[in-house]
């Protein structure tokens, strides 16, 4: 289990962040992920708001894994970061099928292009999700990770933003799974 530090973010103008990753950054890779998302019939992950557990097979490059991931929200009903499990396996597939006999149900697959760069502390993802659009996703890689304030860490992040000047931030709690169920009118905010 590892502690995960992030953002999902939504910028007014993503041109100052993409020319310093460009210039200053280390680019890491561009890749299509297939991120398939199951929900147990027995203790429905949709039902609480915000929606704190997600359960996900990702396929990418030939490859798949699965992730659980835990979020931890404040007082204040937001979060910074999320307890997380992940496995590389071998065959999505049968899991697939097993996950399936165990009336753990695929909810929404979530399809995007990601392109990441390293900076700084930072891995800096672009986004383009398809049926939702362009985001911005940073999450800190510094080795103190288990250890950092997480909210001062996620203040970090912003103030980053802010100080290359993208525009208006506008911060996403919810995931791209919650997007786009509700851009399917299949979920609402508000339960």
């Amino acid at each position: 289990m590892s502690r995960e530090i992030e953002i999902k973010v939504r910028v007014e103008n993503a041109a100052p962040l993409t020319e310093l990753l460009e210039r200053e950054g280390e680019f890491w890779y561009e890749s299509r992920q297939m991120d398939e998302y199951f929900v147990p019939v027995f203790r429905d992950f949709l039902a609480e708001r915000p929606i704190r557990e997600w359960l996900r097979i990702r396929t990418e490059d030939g490859k798949a894994s699965i992730n659980y991931k835990d979020w931890q929200y404040g007082p204040d009903g937001t979060s910074d970061h999320c307890e997380e499990h992940e496995s590389g396996i071998s065959d999505a597939d049968a899991l697939r099928n097993i996950l399936t006999a165990l009336d753990i149900r695929p909810v929404v697959t979530v399809d995007k292009v990601r392109r990441a760069y390293a900076y700084r502390d930072y891995e800096v993802a672009l986004d383009t999700v398809e049926g939702l659009g362009a985001f911005v996703e940073i999450e800190y890689k510094g080795a103190d990770a288990e250890s950092v304030d997480t909210k001062s860490v996620a203040d970090g992040m912003l103030a980053f933003l802010d100080e290359i000047g993208v525009g208006t931030v506008s911060r996403d709690i919810s995931g791209y799974p919650f997007l786009l169920l509700e851009a399917q009118g299949l979920l609402r905010r508000d339960g």
